[in-house]
């Protein structure tokens, strides 16, 4: 009794209440991640998240910064850069040894590398232990879960920066409120799970402001003689061009950057200016010069991402093309991709940003004079932020937002969430402040039901139906996995996912040529035997008018219809004359000899749970 006594004593005297709050919260915050995994985790959906993670793989494995995911743009930029032959090996291609990677920066693979040598994850798919299968059939991929994993744990730094941040600026009510609704944004959980670097950017872009903030500071209050000052602008550099690392359109920002710098940085403002920019320049310049000695463009294949879209390439033609045609000119269709994106952004993206209604509050508070200097001006930085991703990310549109509209690389917007977030609770806290309420309970129930409505989303997404994990059609990683083990290392396939092939797989996959004559003998007799051709819903449930029958008699659609569906007769020359029974209608594979087992039936596409254990694979194509 007297040790309860003891207890009970110091948890009302406040000697234990920290730590207890402190468990609780940390207990919370567990339940929370356990429960949205088990419940809406899925495996990866998006090209970008499946590219990064096994460039991530390849460097954790020291095989350096090269490919498996092999775009045919990307070998034309090394074939054009190396000439004829690549000394003696006359490779110029580097198909017959790793291709360098063109098309990421390095920052977040380098981050999942790190996280992969140290956690050592498992590559094959697990089909015996619990949350990773169902009676049997495959759920969820275990390294697909790691990485979200890790970038859950990116956010929680973002939700606690933003929360310092907001105590600093505002107080501790808007602190804990922006905080506490960041935590519940069920879209920041959906790119968190995505496999996409949006976590990570987002994390530098807050400390972007933290630093911004702190030169602003300084500015007004010098202390220590000014050295603090050169610190946080050289901060700001390092940021930006870690950010820019990260995702080559946060570069951009430099603009903002440079115009907050010069209207605020006082009267040092020019040697601020210039020594951020030193450091940007400094961080960013060797990768551009890798880029340039490989490719001969500073950002490699995203160089062209300006040119993508209806007026200049449209889909994927541009990455999937062997000999591109630069020639015409493509100016005259920029302003017009400018006019069309730009105008879906303001129409649709930016009045949905974050999923709830705080953005409304977030814009009408741009409005407000605050009273601390400090508030006033990272409102300039962040609206000019603002304006200048809106005109970055309707320039740099490709299908890839088709592809994905929301959860892609592609969405800029989303990285100003925390700050969109803490000036629209500071809006709400300052017309909070304005109503009299008869007792402090009601102002409490008030800030309460605000809080609820705006974590309705969140909320939702424990409510039936639960999703299934597996992204299918197309992404079926058992299969995959299968058509991949049939193959030698050292060989090449082709796919219309070869993002997939090259994550799942571990396999060197080329994307599927613009036709299935030209361009794939180009390939096959030029550069590298294609060995195996793997096609999924990706193509087999494509659209049949505009992908199977307009690209001609040299397109894909063509060719599968005379050899799979009609005729069932190879062209003489095609290489690849051999199916694997079981897989269509779903999948299809064809390769240059036998494989495989005949007793060696495919994993079938999981539908849903509790789907049959064994169903009958459907019949397989004849020669």
């Amino acid at each position: 009794m007297p040790y309860l006594q003891e207890v009970i004593q110091k948890l009302e005297a406040g000697s234990w209440t920290r730590h207890l709050k402190t468990i609780l919260t940390v207990l919370a915050l567990l339940g929370l991640v356990v429960g949205y995994n088990w419940r809406s985790f899925r495996n990866f959906g998006t090209q970008e998240a499946m590219d990064s993670a096994q460039l991530a793989r390849n460097l954790a494995q020291g095989k350096g910064y090269t490919t498996d995911f092999i775009r045919p743009l990307s070998v034309y930029l090394v074939k054009e850069r190396n000439g004829d032959n690549a000394g003696e090996s006359k490779d110029p291609a580097q198909l017959k040894e790793d291709h360098p990677d063109l098309a990421n920066p390095p920052v977040y693979p380098f981050a999942l590398a790190a996280m992969m040598k140290v956690l050592r994850p498992n590559w094959t798919i697990n089909s015996t232990k619990p949350f990773w299968n169902f009676r049997g059939q495959f759920l969820r991929y275990k390294p697909d879960f790691v990485i979200a994993l890790f970038n859950e744990m990116i956010f929680f730094a973002v939700i606690a920066l933003t929360f310092l941040l907001a105590r600093r600026l505002f107080d501790p009510g808007v602190a804990w409120l922006s905080s506490i609704l960041l935590l519940g944004c069920e879209l920041l959980w959906r790119f968190s799970v995505a496999g996409l670097s949006t976590m990570l950017v987002m994390l530098i872009f807050i400390g972007l402001a933290w630093c911004l903030v702190l030169v602003e500071q300084e500015v007004r209050e010098p202390s220590a003689g000014g050295r603090k000052l050169f610190i946080f602008a050289a901060g700001v550099g390092l940021l930006l061009g870690l950010g820019m690392l990260t995702r080559y359109s946060f570069g951009w920002l430099i603009l903002p950057v440079g115009v907050y710098l010069a209207l605020f940085g006082g009267p040092r403002k020019a040697v601020l200016c210039l020594l951020t920019l030193g450091v940007f320049l400094l961080i960013v310049s060797p990768w551009i010069y890798r880029n340039v000695k490989v490719s001969g463009l500073p950002f490699g294949t995203a160089t062209f991402a300006v040119l993508e879209g209806p007026n200049g390439f449209p889909e994927h033609q541009l990455a999937r093309s062997l000999s591109p045609n630069f020639k015409q000119n493509f100016f005259p269709g920029l302003f017009p991709k400018l006019f069309a994106n730009g105008r879906a952004i303001l129409q649709s993206d930016l009045p949905r940003l974050g999923g709830n209604w705080l953005t409304p509050l977030f814009l009408a508070g741009l409005l407000l004079g605050f009273r601390n200097p400090a508030i006033r001006r990272l409102r300039y930085f962040l609206m000019m932020s603002l304006a200048t991703l809106v005109v970055v990310q309707a320039f740099g549109r490709t299908q890839l937002t088709d592809d994905s509209p929301e959860l892609n690389s592609e969405n800029l917007l989303v990285l100003l969430l925390p700050l969109v977030f803490m000036f629209g609770v500071g809006l709400f806290y300052l017309m909070l402040d304005q109503m009299n309420f008869p007792f402090p309970l009601v102002r409490s129930l008030v800030v309460g039901g605000f809080g609820f409505l705006m974590l309705l989303p969140m909320l939702f997404t424990f409510l039936p139906p639960r999703p299934i994990p597996i992204m299918f059609p197309p992404y079926h990683p058992p299969s995959i996995q299968l058509v991949s083990r049939w193959m030698k290392q050292s060989e090449l396939m082709m796919s219309d996912i070869p993002w997939a092939v090259a994550w799942y797989g571990q396999r060197q996959c080329i994307w599927l040529t613009r036709d299935a004559n030209e361009s794939f003998y180009a390939v096959n007799d030029l550069l590298k035997p294609v060995r195996g051709l793997y096609l999924t819903p990706q193509t087999l449930d494509g659209p049949f008018v505009t992908q199977w029958i307009k690209p001609g008699a040299q397109g894909w659609g063509t060719f599968l219809i005379d050899s799979v569906m009609l005729r069932r007769a190879f062209p003489p020359t095609f290489p690849l004359r051999e199916a694997a029974p079981g897989f269509l209608p779903d999948h299809l594979f064809l390769s240059d000899h036998v494989r495989w087992s005949l007793d060696n039936s495919p994993a079938s596409p999981l539908t849903k749970p509790g789907a049959p254990e064994n169903p009958a694979p459907p019949e397989a194509p004849t020669k």
